[in-house]
């Protein structure tokens, strides 16, 4: 780990972190002082050190490339070109790229996805350094690699970061034509043993209904409106009240896109039959204060607060029926439940948004609403 209590070429001044670096002999023909000072605007060590390691890293280039403005590069002979270049990259550094990459790709994106972005790019600055998308190589890659790994993270947040290190070179790359290689293609991780997420028996399912319809708070009719319906976290939370139809001979919730949720799979859109404890939990929620959205407390600023509606639930859950449970269990279990009625597979990927098996459950508009009530009714919990 960096030692950032005091970050290189940085000073203090009324808490305030100042970049400070002298400017090297041979160069100061080119400044009108001989110390380079920029307030870093921050009162934060953490961010001094990357602000400073970032300025310095720049430095470095520019004043690399004043020291070859005057250099003659030798002939190359034996058939190859001399260089038309000085040898300096002209590719963008990572936080530039970073800025790039978040402006075109972050449009219409949640918070999450820029904050998981700056970390990924900030872990990387902190254990490699910050340098030029093309001058990071794949040993780079790798002990970025192993100070994540270092830091206690599991492999699939290993992965997670790597990816999107990657992903920001690579779309760097394409946008702005460049020729050179991504480090970060090829790094590899050891999975780790995977913990298999385990169904929610039925009695467990009907013991957090009866506790979620006597307190029908936002939280618990989430878990309710889940457990006969097998929607995920995400569809529940960003639900709004339009999306929920008492009116039809069939009560319904339908799972579309809105601004606040997008769907994960162009098969996630779909209409789910109303019955049990999800039923009971759509018409409370209906009874509530005028509100567009369902669960207004986990809408915030245009987004879904999944991941606090995730962490509640989790944690709310795990007293009643063990501490293995999560609220993603509930959807296995839904699975579970359909196949236990002999439900066909493709009524069971239907009702739960999965991906299509195969290009003939493409073909046509899928079963009717009527026969996927009787299927759900099927696996109605008594009370």
């Amino acid at each position: 780990m960096v030692d950032i209590k005091n970050p290189s070429y940085t000073y203090t001044k009324r808490n305030f972190f100042y970049f400070s670096r002298a400017v090297p002999k041979d160069l100061r023909d080119h400044y009108k002082t001989n110390r380079i000072v920029i307030s870093l605007r921050t009162k934060s060590a953490y961010r001094a050190n990357i602000a400073s390691r970032n300025l310095s890293a720049k430095l470095e280039d520019y004043w690399l490339g004043l020291r070859l403005k005057g250099y003659s590069f030798p002939e190359i002979k034996n058939g190859f070109d001399i260089p038309s270049t000085t040898g300096i990259s002209n590719c963008p550094s990572i936080l530039e790229a970073q800025d790039k990459y978040l402006t075109v790709k972050g449009e219409s994106r949640s918070p999450l996805f820029f904050s998981h972005t700056k970390r990924a790019v900030n872990y990387l600055i902190e254990n490699v350094g910050s340098k030029k998308i093309d001058e990071y190589s794949g040993l780079d890659a790798a002990n970025f690699r192993d100070s994540l790994k270092n830091r206690g993270l599991n492999s699939s947040s290993i992965k997670r970061n790597i990816s999107c290190i990657k992903a920001i070179i690579n779309f760097n790359i394409n946008e702005y034509g460049l020729v050179c290689n991504n480090g970060f293609s090829n790094v590899f991780i050891q999975d780790d043993e995977k913990i298999k997420r385990h169904a929610i028996k039925v009695d467990s399912i009907s013991k957090l209904q009866h506790y979620c319809l006597s307190q029908p708070d936002d939280l618990r009719l989430i878990i309710a409106l889940i457990s006969d319906t097998g929607l995920r976290l995400a569809e529940a939370v960003g639900l709004k009240k339009e999306d929920i139809n008492l009116n039809d001979k069939f009560p319904h919730v339908r799972i579309q896109k809105n601004e606040v949720r997008p769907l994960k799979t162009r098969t996630s859109q779909r209409v789910i039959p109303l019955v049990g404890s999800s039923l009971a939990a759509a018409k409370l929620i209906l009874k509530k204060p005028q509100g567009e959205f369902c669960f207004p407390r986990y809408v915030e600023n245009g987004f879904c607060k999944t991941n606090s509606a995730s962490a509640a639930a989790n944690k709310w859950i795990k007293p009643i029926i063990g501490n293995q449970a999560v609220i993603h269990g509930l959807r296995h279990s839904f699975r579970d439940r359909l196949r236990n009625i002999e439900a066909p597979t493709e009524v069971i990927d239907q009702l739960g948004g999965w991906s299509y098996q195969s290009i003939g459950q493409t073909y046509g508009d899928g079963y009717r609403l009527e026969t996927l009530h009787k299927f759900m009714k099927k696996i109605e919990l008594q009370p």
